[in-house]
């Protein structure tokens, strides 16, 4: 069910609906993969549909900062800084991470897929 939210979601993306935005973590995460072609996969998609996230970078590192204090991880805390910092949707399928969101009380919406799926009335 969850795959088939991300496909939706990323098919609306390619149809100009959604913007993917991208910030340097996901490079570093992504490059550290060691499978070779889910490596080459996941960069096709981000180079294909991605947009960098501008932010200022004292700003999102203070952010990032003050998220690891609350216990995200240092990769987690900066997807979620990026994210603020450019007011957009934070999807993600880490349930964990999720919990840790909501317990913060972003200024962005957070859920899943499917979560944003329903949110978008995406079919």
């Amino acid at each position: 069910m969850e795959s088939d939210a991300v496909k939706l979601i990323l098919q609306s993306t390619r149809k100009g609906l959604f913007n993917l935005g991208l910030s340097p973590v996901h490079y570093r995460e992504i490059n550290a993969l060691p499978d070779l072609i889910e490596r080459i996969e996941l960069l096709g998609v981000i180079n294909n549909l991605g947009l960098q996230i501008t932010a200022d970078p004292v700003d999102t590192r203070q952010r990032a900062e003050y998220f690891i204090q609350l216990g995200f991880g240092v990769a987690d805390a900066a997807h979620v800084a990026f994210a603020e910092a450019a007011s957009a949707s934070f999807i993600t399928c880490d349930d964990k991470l999720l919990k840790k969101c909501l317990k913060v009380g972003l200024s962005i919406w957070n859920g899943d897929p499917l979560q944003f799926c329903i949110k978008e009335n995406l079919k």
